[in-house]
């Protein structure tokens, strides 16, 4: 295919003159994805963990990305060099601690451009606490802990934006083209301002998160997390309210901050850990239906919220002995590996 290419930037105006670094990349993130599409069907993995064929973007439906690998961009001054002499101004969110491998450009859902830069990670090791934790997963609480401190309440950011959400999409129902007709500018504005409003709820939960992370990773040497997968929630009742917690998002932002410190985070696989017993061990016959939060073991008689169980739970699990309910590990204790 990249023959192919160069054949047709002869032959096409309008292909060579765009810079071919980009059209070349674009060629093997295609070749990559295809076959790791084809080994997934080989492999006969089950159709939800299959990757996706590779599909075809629309123009103007979809928003245009760029790669750049070494040899196709430059930093002078300050301002990013393309190839295919484009410079464009960057306004820098933080400095890059080394030279950059690749870039990405971008445009998002709002029209604004980005530049990723890929650079290699450097671990930053912070002091150690002799603390572990366990964080159990939730809907009303984000994340409830063995430590109330760090228990992570749900802010409700999209049930705050409700209103304004709404008010957004009556004003595009009323605007919305006939099927063949160009947009009207008032629609797209209404599309921006929704675009905008939704960006906005990404970002405070991406802050929260990371907020909350760096907090936990900070107080811990060594967390157990529950390897908790939200997408099943989306065909329940609290799909909504799931949504708007962002489970996924939060418990990558505690991943990457774990590994970025030097933290040890362990994940614990979630069958039965609201059946189980954090103190003995021992397993109820029957699963607690959700309306009932408080767990009492029938083996041992402890009594503990549901949560804060299932959060000590994943201490045992992953092999930390929770010396009490702020899970201080005892001097000397050796962290075996997660079950």
């Amino acid at each position: 295919m990249d023959r192919m290419l160069t054949e047709a930037r002869a032959i096409t105006p309008w292909l060579a003159e765009g810079a071919s670094v980009p059209q070349q990349q674009l060629i093997r993130d295609f070749g990559k994805s295809r076959a790791k599409a084809l080994k997934d069907i080989r492999n006969r993995l089950p159709l939800r963990q299959r990757a996706g064929m590779p599909g075809y973007k629309k123009k103007h439906e979809a928003d245009p990305s760029l790669n750049y690998t070494r040899r196709g961009f430059r930093l002078k001054d300050g301002r990013l060099n393309l190839a295919g002499g484009i410079v464009l101004r960057v306004v820098w969110s933080r400095e890059l601690p080394a030279d950059p491998t690749s870039v990405r450009v971008f445009r998002d859902g709002v029209g604004d451009w980005y530049a990723s830069f890929v650079v290699p990670a450097r671990v930053e090791p912070l002091p150690e606490t002799g603390r572990v934790l366990g964080v159990d997963w939730g809907v009303k609480e984000i994340a409830t802990t063995t430590s109330d401190v760090h228990d992570l309440l749900h802010p409700e950011h999209g049930k705050k934006a409700k209103v304004k959400l709404s008010r957004y999409d009556r004003m595009m129902a009323r605007r919305k083209p006939k099927k063949g007709q160009a947009s009207s500018k008032s629609y797209r504005e209404a599309k921006r301002w929704r675009a905008k409003t939704y960006q906005k709820i990404a970002r405070q939960r991406q802050d929260s998160a990371r907020k909350w992370a760096k907090k936990v990773v900070r107080d811990h040497d060594a967390i157990a997390v529950e390897d908790f997968k939200p997408k099943f929630l989306a065909r329940t009742s609290l799909a909504r309210k799931a949504a708007d917690a962002a489970i996924g998002a939060t418990k990558k932002a505690l991943i990457e901050m774990g590994r970025k410190h030097g933290r040890d985070v362990r994940l614990v696989h979630p069958a039965h850990t609201t059946m189980d017993c954090a103190s003995c061990g021992a397993r109820t016959e029957h699963a607690l239906p959700l309306s009932e939060r408080t767990y009492t073991c029938t083996a041992c008689g402890a009594v503990s919220p549901r949560d804060k169980n299932s959060a000590r739970v994943m201490l045992v699990r992953a092999g930390l002995n929770p010396a009490g309910a702020e899970g201080v590990r005892p001097p000397g204790a050796l962290l075996r590996e997660a079950a």
